[in-house]
């Protein structure tokens, strides 16, 4: 009888518990798997005349001189007088009926015979009168172009434009009749898992169909500075480059480009580029024969934890400004080298690779704003997106401070640098430009942090703290200055043999066994 109460408790406990599971929401349950297709069947007819085989060739001139050699086999073998027999007959001027090249062959002493080099590959129609899309890889050099649609009918292809930063190429054919137009989806509604038809002509053998899921997405394979790929699973072999990629509603979700294989062959890592861009690109193209990107005119580098204890940031975040072009966009908005560039257009910027393609992607002539970390806050300026120049690659122009006054090198204390002013003796020692402002790095301790991250005599220091550096005078008082409010890191501005780059370097003694040189 004593133990009853507990019993009630208990049970009104347990009950209690029950209720409190029952009333949990639906969202914590394990997520529903949505069944995939009983057959691919339908979607696959309905899309395979909107998919086409791309054959190029390229005419090249041989040299007599630069035959491949023949392969090494034992002494005696068939195979020995195989290739002998079959390098005698390709050889210029050689074997049956070969004879010595006339006046009229377009020969001279250093040339070969002119031969056909072919690709094949895929596209797909976008517009019912005969435009087409494929890679640039899969045309580039092209001397003709051949279009073979899915019911065997070929048509010579005219080259539109392209673009081979994105690997984009459109062209255009005359048909007899409309073709079968396939239209673009919406590539950032895709998610990872969801399923994915690839349709393409691998290896040459004409319209071939696999299926897979999304596996990945933005995924940067160095291939260039917009890379934002989405990865599949989907089966995607040589041949495949050019050709789409559906998801379920026949919508052409991305453009077949690159795999990942060892091999050559599948191994269920193939690389799309999203519709999304190839849309704007595409259009592009068609109006102005060539891509017309947005230009900010800066040169960017990755925030590190140590950039970003250096400059008081919480943590790592945005870009930093590396280098700004003299008249640009930047430059008028006066961004500076030293800014992090937080927000673009009022989105975050989260990688390296982000903010190229969000600057490519704003419309020319667009008023944007721009979120900066400067003087440890967040400030933001208003910057007019301008059209990329055709030579983007001139470097960035910097402030130039005060010539140097002349001073004896001095070891900087923990940093393991001994730097001197930059003089007529510095500048022919380490072949300066005339130019050159800045500190002259003259050595460095070979285990100091400085040559762990690179550092070399020669290397000139633009900036500390992203202050201006006339003399070795201005490098110890910055260093200084860090250390005395507790930074972890100092930051230095190098002008080296690779261009402008920002260098955190650890403000604490040298490396274990390391020791300042001089």
């Amino acid at each position: 009888m004593t133990n009853a109460p507990f019993r009630r408790l208990r049970a009104i406990a347990f009950a209690t518990v029950l209720a409190a599971f029952a009333a949990m929401p639906a969202a914590i349950s394990p997520a529903a798997a949505r069944e995939a297709p009983a057959s691919f069947a339908d979607l696959a007819a309905d899309l395979l005349p909107g998919v086409v085989n791309v054959a190029s060739s390229q005419s090249v001139q041989a040299r007599a001189g630069n035959l491949p050699e023949m392969p090494v086999f034992p002494p005696g073998s068939p195979f020995e007088q195989f290739f002998h027999d079959f390098m005698e007959r390709n050889r210029p001027g050689g074997g049956q009926g070969g004879g010595q090249g006339g006046p009229d062959d377009g020969q001279g002493p250093d040339k070969g015979p002119v031969r056909k080099m072919q690709s094949l590959g895929s596209g797909f129609v976008v517009d019912s009168s005969g435009i087409i899309v494929t890679n640039n890889h899969v045309i580039d050099g092209a001397d003709e172009i051949t279009v073979t649609l899915q019911d065997g009918t070929s048509m010579k292809a005219k080259l539109v434009g392209r673009d081979d930063r994105t690997d984009i190429a459109v062209l255009q054919v005359k048909p007899d009749k409309p073709l079968h137009a396939l239209s673009f989806g919406d590539s950032s509604a895709m998610r990872v898992g969801d399923w994915v038809l690839a349709i393409g002509n691998p290896f040459g053998l004409g319209g071939t169909v696999t299926a897979g899921i999304i596996s990945a997405r933005g995924r940067d394979i160095r291939q260039g500075p917009y890379d934002d790929f989405i990865q599949t699973d989907a089966p995607i072999n040589r041949g495949n480059s050019g050709g789409p990629l559906f998801n379920m509603n026949g919508e052409v979700i991305g453009i077949n480009t690159a795999i990942y294989s060892p091999s050559g062959g599948s191994i269920g890592i193939g690389f799309s580029i999203p519709s999304n861009m190839a849309k704007t690109v595409v259009a592009q193209l068609l109006k102005y024969g060539k891509p017309r990107r947005g230009w900010l005119g800066v040169r960017i580098q990755q925030v590190t934890p140590d950039i970003a204890e250096s400059l008081g940031l919480k943590e790592p975040r945005g870009v930093m400004v590396a280098g700004v072009t003299e008249g640009g966009p930047a430059d008028k908005a006066q961004i500076k080298n030293g800014d992090i560039i937080l927000k673009f257009n009022n989105q975050d910027v989260k990688e390296l690779h982000n903010l190229p393609r969000m600057v490519a992607e704003t419309a020319i002539g667009t008023e944007v704003p721009i979120m900066l970390w400067r003087d440890g806050k967040e400030e933001t300026v208003s910057a007019r997106i301008a059209e990329m120049p055709e030579d983007d690659s001139k470097p960035a122009a910097l402030a130039t401070p005060a010539a140097p006054p002349a001073a004896a090198p001095v070891a900087i204390s923990g940093l393991g640098l001994k730097v001197a002013p930059i003089g007529p003796e510095t500048r022919e020692k380490f072949q300066l430009n005339a130019d050159q402002k800045g500190v002259v790095i003259t050595d460095v301790g070979p285990d100091s942090a400085a040559a762990e991250r690179g550092l070399r005599p020669g290397d000139v220091i633009m900036q500390v703290q992203q202050e201006d550096v006339n003399n070795p005078a201005d490098v110890e008082a910055r260093v200084s200055r860090a250390r005395k409010q507790n930074r972890k890191m100092v930051l230095l501005l190098i002008q080296g043999q690779d261009g402008l780059r920002w260098v955190p370097l650890p403000l604490s003694a040298p490396a274990k066994g390391g020791k300042s040189p001089g």
